[in-house]
């Protein structure tokens, strides 16, 4: 049988580095892309193939969408099929709202909002059926910690997900839950609308 096979965008240091070493503890062959950092991503391939994994590391630029489909198609033909996509790709610039530079939005919303999609869209389409994705977010999609970051939040809020249960709206039918259960839990009372 062959091993499985992840590919982790932005994937040769911090979050995204820890995450293919332990997907190649966990047994996984790692293809990781970066950009700016070609020595991270050398010594974390090494590391990888120390522990005997098969590893790969791909310049692919998030904001440009033929990378994004390039990296996908290196790591389906010198690893295999995908299993895993893990999108921990993201880019920061800080500025007061009222001074950032339309540059720097578009690189972020290119990076941190679309590029998240076109890596999702690009690695399902060579993903074994059972496939998973994952997306890295940020807490600051919920709360801003420092001064001049409220445009990264906003890309990073753009892209977190959210799945209420069911819910009784203007525009949807009224769900239908078992008898006594609100909101989650069953109800000894009455519910008075």
């Amino acid at each position: 049988m062959s091993a499985r096979v992840a590919i982790v965008f932005g994937g040769s240091r911090g979050i995204g580095g820890a995450i293919a070493a332990r997907l190649a503890r966990d047994g996984f062959d790692v293809a990781l892309t970066y950009v700016s950092r070609p020595d991270r991503a050398s010594d974390l391939v090494s590391a990888i193939e120390d522990i005997g994994r098969r590893a790969i590391a791909v310049r692919a630029d998030s904001a440009d969408p033929a990378a994004i489909r390039n990296a996908v198609a290196e790591t389906v033909e010198r690893l295999g099929t995908l299993d895993v996509a893990v999108v921990n790709a993201g880019v920061l610039r800080r500025a007061l709202v009222e001074a950032f530079t339309l540059e720097d939005l578009d690189l972020m919303l290119n990076v941190n909002v679309r590029g998240v999609f076109l890596a999702i869209q690009a690695s399902v389409a060579r993903m074994h059926d059972g496939g998973r994705v994952v997306t890295i977010g940020s807490n600051t999609a919920v709360r801003t910690g420092s001064q001049g970051s409220s445009v990264y939040a906003m890309t990073k809020a753009a892209v977190a997900t959210v799945q209420p249960g069911p819910t009784e709206t203007d525009s949807a039918v009224r769900p239908r839950l078992p008898e006594g259960l609100i909101w989650g839990r069953k109800s000894h009372s009455r519910r008075e609308d």
